[in-house]
């Protein structure tokens, strides 16, 4: 049998990934359940989720316990692994390199881990949409439908040009398993099915919602660099300010300014610099941003290819307030405030309400 791909998130808003790269790991959660080395098979995984959860409904049980059970029993050496980075956008691609293995001391939440050599990234706007469709899943592990494994390995680059990352070396944690395990009566089949319907009903809605906003994304970042430029001002003028936008040429770092009255005659004066790409913004840009504004001002840095944790730190540490807006932040701020665009705004993000049952 040919190798499976699995998806394996790393974290809230892919908070883990630069620590999956550099530490050669993928890794979950769930660490209140201590070592899983020693589960044997997925009934006794239900059965460890159901006695360190006994509120937990039968679906919710059986689904944390079944991407327990892929993480540890499933996904096999050899097997590819992919992990989203929400921030540039790209899937990371690797190869499992060995069995389970339980280290707290890659991080105390995160303990569950499988080694991992990565061999490239794939950008999200290379694939079809219903590559990005199959893999817009809020679950953490999955395995990756064949004809999306398919399209991401005909977009990887060659073998020849690749930088495989070593694996790290093994960390060595102790194991924490539980014994002796007592499983309560079940409840009523009644209140089961019930619960089951509604926590099924909302794990749906979650993994719409996730698609939805991937997609919302993707159309944001298909922008052109001038297109973002005043996509931005028309938020801003629905958040209730006025707007100038440079001119096309050089800005002097200075994209849009935004004033409740225009003119800059009335505070806060909010100086805007737009950046559309792909790379993250460093803290020298942010640093070059900040050398041109005075006591007074106000600076807005919006970057759809997110920022370092050093230019969030230049930030941090302004003399004047400054905001870094990343494409998550920016889609967030879009949602709240869409139905106040105007009609120069709004055709750049065309968006269709979906309404779903309370």
């Amino acid at each position: 049998m040919p190798p499976k791909t699995w998806m394996v998130r790393a974290g809230k808003r892919g908070a883990l990934i630069d620590r999956f790269r550099n530490a050669g790991r993928v890794a979950i959660g769930w660490s209140d359940l201590g070592s899983l080395a020693v589960v044997a098979d997925r009934p006794a995984m239900v059965a460890l989720v159901r006695a360190q959860w006994p509120d937990w409904n039968a679906y919710e049980v059986g689904n944390n316990a079944g991407q327990l059970h892929r993480f540890r029993s499933e996904i096999q050496a050899g097997d590819r692994v992919i992990s989203y980075d929400p921030e540039g956008r790209v899937y990371h691609v690797g190869s499992v390199g060995g069995g389970y293995a339980f280290e707290p001391v890659f991080d105390p939440d995160y303990p569950n881990v499988r080694p991992v050599a990565w061999i490239g990234t794939v950008p999200r706007d290379a694939l079809s949409v219903a590559a990005k469709n199959s893999l817009g899943s809020v679950t953490t592990v999955f395995q990756v439908p064949a004809d999306t494994a398919a399209e991401l390995d005909a977009l990887l680059p060659a073998p020849g040009d690749r930088a495989p990352v070593e694996l790290a070396a093994t960390i060595q944690g102790s194991g924490n398993v539980r014994g002796d395990l007592v499983v309560g009566p079940a409840p009523s089949t009644t209140l089961v099915d019930s619960a089951a319907e509604a926590a099924a009903e909302q794990e749906l809605f979650e993994d719409l919602e996730a698609k939805a906003l991937e997609f919302i994304k993707d159309r944001l970042a298909k922008l052109s660099a001038r297109d973002m430029e005043l996509f931005v001002a028309g938020l801003l003028r629905a958040m209730g300010y006025k707007t100038r936008v440079s001119a096309i040429g050089p800005d002097r770092g200075i994209d849009i300014f935004a004033s409740p009255d225009g003119l800059g005659l009335q505070e806060p004066r909010i100086f805007v610099e737009v950046k559309h790409r792909s790379g993250a913004i460093g803290a020298p840009l942010v640093r070059s941003f900040l050398g041109g504004r005075r006591l007074g001002d106000r600076g807005l840095y919006v970057s759809t290819g997110g920022f370092t944790r050093e230019a969030r730190y230049e930030a941090e540490r302004s003399t004047i307030p400054l905001s870094l807006l990343d494409l998550d932040d920016l889609v967030a701020l879009a949602l709240e405030h869409y139905d106040a665009l105007d009609v120069d705004a709004k055709p750049l993000l065309a968006l269709k309400r979906l309404y779903w049952p309370a």
